[in-house]
């Protein structure tokens, strides 16, 4: 979905000193210096100018930055400029190439690995008390035995019902599926006309929730050795190919339609698989459609789901490193998360923010259930031309060897991972 992006520039000069980094809220923070910087840690007194840099969603979340990291600059006395990116990674490229990065930005999780192998990260690491952060995510942006950077706040995946279909279907709440058998047979009941049970897009950030329910997944836990050919691998892929032969599965383009989302929305799917971003697409799109998101059903190894996040990152040349994480530390804060919360719809990062949030927002239980078992992007580096590869292979799954398939992802990712 296409949205707009601008570029906002704040100065916000005050009169107080900077704050101490002593931790405070859920951002964890303390006094120490980062062991993994490959710039100068700048001197902890007077004002300082810091630059941000963002992937905006929308006007929603840039002004909820832009408003955080505005109240930051008035109670320490410095200055912030912070700007929603046209395209992200491009611009972060350029800053990085030109040797004037921002001093913090946004990072994409299957870039941290890239970045810290290159030393474009401060990492800040050893100044985070990882026990406020949520443990998955911690793992998510762990690289080389360091965590690299901040978590920012996280989606998990779950299924989303339309509730007018499953009535009409003559299910209830009974039918939940809690296995992939369950699955398939209320697929198969809303699988009627031109709707679909359950659609998603054909690709391996979703997919993939079936090779965790089986026990499997691409890359061993440290990310640095390929799993892809496993035989539990296989064994998921195999079933959501059943699935898809069956037709009670679909892929988003196949009923005309960019993403799960707008498959529900235009009543081509009576199920999708997605991320609570999904609530601001409904809520625009189709105000008085019904849904109901429940946790995705259990394979043979158990529960499994996919979380998607990103972490703040801090320039490795940044002149202003001191002041730049305690910037972070307050835009993790608690309430600061929680505001995002609000503004557009993320989960908070920290402990106590998931907490606040599944208290606030009850009916995102599931989407909260999910971080307990989830499992995070690739962060390894090389690897997306190889994912991209995949993906390609998986647009012909139905007819395809999954065997076959997950083999030569091993073969391409092997050859990534050895640089």
């Amino acid at each position: 979905m296409q949205r707009t992006r601008r570029t906002i520039g704040i100065i916000a000069l005050g009169t107080m000193a900077t704050l101490p980094l002593a931790a405070c809220g859920g951002g964890g923070f303390d006094n120490g210096a980062g062991s993994g910087s490959t710039g100068t840690q700048a001197a902890a007194s007077g004002p300082a100018k810091l630059s941000v840099l963002i992937g905006s969603s929308g006007d929603a979340e840039t002004k909820a930055v832009t408003d955080a990291a505005n109240a930051w600059a008035k109670k320490t006395g410095n200055a912030v400029t912070v700007t929603a990116a046209a395209d992200l990674a491009v611009e972060l490229g350029k800053g990085f190439s030109g040797g004037t990065p921002a001093d913090v930005f946004y990072l994409d999780a299957a870039k941290v690995g890239t970045y810290a192998q290159k030393n474009y990260l401060y990492s800040d690491g050893d100044q985070v008390d990882s026990a406020s952060y949520v443990p998955s995510l911690v793992k998510t942006f762990t690289y080389d035995g360091k965590l690299q950077c901040a978590p920012k706040d996280f989606s998990t995946l779950a299924l989303v019902i339309n509730t007018d279909a499953w009535t009409k279907a003559g299910l209830t709440d009974a039918d939940i599926p809690k296995d992939w058998a369950g699955l398939e047979s209320v697929a198969k009941k809303l699988t009627t006309g031109s709707q679909t049970g359950l659609v998603i897009n054909g690709e391996w950030a979703r997919l993939g929730v079936w090779l965790r329910q089986a026990g499997g997944w691409l890359v061993s836990d440290d990310q640095k050795s390929m799993t892809a050919s496993d035989a539990k691998n296989v064994e998921g892929l195999t079933e959501a190919q059943k699935m898809l032969k069956a037709g009670t599965l679909k892929y988003a383009k196949q009923v005309d339609a960019g993403w799960g989302g707008e498959a529900l929305i235009k009543g081509k799917a009576a199920m999708t698989i997605e991320g609570n971003w999904i609530k601001g697409a409904l809520a625009k799109d189709a105000p008085d459609l019904k849904t109901k998101v429940v946790e995705l059903p259990a394979g043979p190894a158990g529960k499994g789901t996919l979380m998607f996040t990103n972490c703040w990152g801090i320039a490795g040349k940044s002149a202003n490193q001191a002041k730049a994480v305690d910037l972070v530390k307050y835009l993790t804060q608690t309430d600061t998360e929680m505001g995002f919360a609000k503004a557009f719809g993320v989960m908070p990062s920290t402990t106590e923010g998931i907490k606040q949030y599944a208290t606030t927002y009850p009916a995102d239980e599931a989407f909260v259930k999910g971080a307990d078992y989830g499992t995070g992007p690739i962060i390894a580096p090389g690897m997306d031309a190889v994912l991209s590869d995949f993906n390609t292979k998986l647009e012909g799954l139905a007819n395809g060897d999954p065997k076959a398939i997950l083999d030569q992802l091993q073969k391409n990712g092997e050859a990534a991972l050895k640089g």
